[in-house]
């Protein structure tokens, strides 16, 4: 759920009048087996909290923004202990994305409430870094690189950031396609920023340095929403409104899709690579939703229900050791996927 209510991106909206525009430029699936995971989850302690993002702390903990309880959470997988962390008092900011910084600090998007947010866990401070353009009111997704500056995507802002942690200085850049609405973001192995624009069939690119964007054009009628970058630089994209799998390779322009085990209807959204390379991803628009894994070397598809139905997976982040957090927004849940022993 986003700030803006004219950019509300629900299934129930996007997969009407979908027609067949990328059906001639997406291969279907060549096998799709069970997948063969264990998915635990565990209610999060504060009902209606309608968990958004999930991250991976600095020492393994499952965090978690809770969306319509302007607080963030913790989960420590190994004993099931939850510990919240209430954020400022007032108006409910809407933390929505967030991330681990190296010093184990949690920083999030607060997308209602037109900051980015640092939680010190140590202490349960909490320092604001608020937008400095008013049109650019609703932080996103976010992301550190290798330099420890904050990437992050403003949806309705049509705009991309950075944050400076050390001097707090935030530089915003306007996306040259309207209507863009700016999601995922990831970076490559050079550092180099991509990001989805929801709003058009398009992804895009930030020069680190001058911040110029570069837009790659993406089959008509894809609208991507979530990526996850692999080892060799590839960017796999979910393609929410096709109902695809897609992957773009930067040097090339080339652009591939798969169509997802659950057809042109199924909506997925949350993307993550584990270190074996591996994609996983959620299709939001089937009931229940699954968790999908797709082998890049086969092209093979493996694919399991959430039990609890998952309420839609907005986001996954993937663990060192090959484990994979959700978030299972409209349940109330987050949870772990791994592979089955």
């Amino acid at each position: 759920m986003d700030r803006k209510s004219g950019i509300l991106f629900s299934s129930a909206v996007l997969v009407l009048g979908l027609g067949v525009a990328l059906t001639s430029r997406a291969a279907p699936a060549t096998e799709v087996s069970d997948l063969k995971v264990t998915i635990r989850e565990w209610d999060v302690p504060t009902k209606g909290a309608h968990p958004h993002d999930p991250a991976v702390g600095l020492d393994g903990a499952l965090w978690f923004t809770e969306q319509m309880a302007n607080k963030l959470g913790r989960l420590d997988p190994a004993s099931g202990e939850f510990k919240e962390y209430p954020l400022v008092e007032g108006k409910n900011s809407g933390p929505h994305g967030l991330v681990a910084d190296k010093s184990g600090n949690i920083w999030y998007t607060a997308n209602f409430g037109g900051y980015i947010g640092k939680l010190d866990p140590r202490t349960g401070k909490v320092t604001e870094y608020k937008m400095p353009d008013e049109s650019v009111d609703d932080p996103h997704t976010a992301v550190f690189d290798a330099r420890g500056i904050l990437w992050f995507t403003a949806q309705g802002g049509n705009a991309v950031g950075r944050l400076d942690p050390r001097t707090g200085k935030i530089e915003l850049k306007k996306v040259q396609t309207e209507n863009a609405l700016p999601y995922g973001i990831q970076i490559d192995s050079k550092g180099v920023p991509f990001f989805c624009e929801l709003g058009s069939n398009r992804m895009g690119k930030i020069d680190p340095a001058t911040m110029a964007i570069t837009e790659y054009k993406l089959p008509k009628g894809a609208r991507p929403r979530r990526l996850a970058i692999a080892a060799d630089d590839s960017v796999y994209f979910t393609d929410f409104k096709g109902g695809n799998l897609g992957r773009l390779d930067p040097a090339t322009d080339a652009v591939k899709m798969w169509v997802s085990p659950g057809g042109h209807d199924s909506g997925p959204y949350g993307v993550a690579i584990t270190p074996d390379g591996m994609v996983w991803y959620s299709e939001s628009g089937v009931k229940p939703n699954t968790i999908i894994q797709f082998d890049p070397k086969t092209e093979k598809f493996a694919r399991a229900a959430i039990p609890s139905g998952g309420g839609v997976v907005r986001n996954m982040a993937a663990t060192a050791d090959g484990r994979v957090y959700i978030a299972c927004s409209g349940v109330d849940k987050v949870g772990i996927v791994e592979r089955a022993r």
